[in-house]
């Protein structure tokens, strides 16, 4: 009798491992969500994560940063910034550009979890379709304290929060000792975009208003209006501003993928200003000033640069 009931619960159990196995009578727990409230609405974002399309380089940026990469499945590959050139290897799919995306292909990849940003802003409403669409956005009127959001965000959501406490503490000693550099400097700074020709410039809480509300360089100009696309300059203006330090950024080299800013400054009128005799003109690398400015690296190298220029 004992050999029989022995038989019968060793019988049962494997019935129910077989069950298990084929997995018509085990059903997976659910994953773990935390609802992130954004400038767009509402995701509730799963937990780690293991396929996810991202959008937005910065985050790429961070997530390499922190180590999370590997769950990458989906990006944009028109325009990888040069840095970030892993994610033009084929193991990646393709899911459009920046500011298209392929609907039909993110779809197919069925992700978890999709990231964009304000390049992506319009196609918010198509993606959230597919998958929880997690809005990821820098506030120019505080840069640094939405770095601090996004990477925070993006450790919370990956299980690397020690990881990104840490990279952004480092981050901040960074702007530190910049500041310490800029205090007490009477030296004046002005930041500008080149594209196709033409020259804008930036003032505070614009795209590059942290050169001076954080890093703390002296605006040539507190009057320019606060813009994501800045206003448009001559270099008439320039020479009249004079400048001690000329920041540029060059667009075209990014998005049309030849460099012009420094022909471009390269005339009669930029060679009187004070800039231009001090061998001031700066050529910040646009690839983190304006692909991917608020990921880890990049943030990290546009520090970098200011202070080196100002050495």
């Amino acid at each position: 009798m004992k050999k029989l009931m022995t038989g019968l619960v060793l019988g049962l159990v494997f019935t129910l491992s077989a069950c298990g196995s084929t997995g018509t009578a085990v059903t997976e727990a659910p994953k773990e969500t935390k609802m992130y409230t954004h400038d767009l609405g509402e995701t509730d974002v799963p937990m780690n994560p293991e396929n996810v399309v991202v959008f937005d380089w910065a985050t790429l940026d961070t997530m390499v940063e922190l180590g999370v990469e590997e769950t990458v499945i989906g990006v944009p590959q028109t325009g990888v910034p040069n840095y970030l050139n892993q994610f033009s290897d084929e193991k990646y799919t393709n899911v459009g550009s920046a500011k298209e995306a392929d609907f039909e292909t993110i779809a197919a990849l069925n992700p978890e979890l999709i990231i964009i940003s304000g390049r992506q802003k319009d196609l918010y409403d198509q993606l959230a379709e597919i998958a929880p669409t997690l809005y990821l956005n820098l506030d120019y009127n505080d840069y640094m304290a939405s770095v601090d959001y996004n990477v925070t965000t993006v450790g919370e959501i990956f299980g690397v929060e020690d990881a990104a406490e840490a990279a952004l503490t480092a981050v901040h000693s960074e702007v530190d000792a910049l500041v310490q550099q800029t205090a007490g400097m009477s030296e004046t700074a002005l930041v500008t975009l080149a594209n196709e020709g033409k020259v804008s410039a930036y003032g505070n809480q614009s795209r590059f208003g942290l050169v001076y509300e954080t890093f703390g360089l002296t605006n040539i100009d507190p009057t320019i209006e606060a813009s994501t696309h800045g206003q448009t300059i001559s270099f008439e203006y320039l020479l009249e501003k004079n400048p001690d330090y000329l920041y540029v950024v060059d667009r075209s080299a990014v998005v049309e993928g030849s460099q012009s800013a420094q022909a471009l400054f390269d005339n009669e009128i930029m060679k009187q200003t004070k800039a231009a005799q001090n061998n001031r003109i700066v050529y910040l690398t646009p690839e983190y000033w304006y692909i991917a400015s608020g990921g880890l690296e990049a943030v990290s190298q546009m520090i970098a640069e200011v202070a080196n220029s100002l050495k």
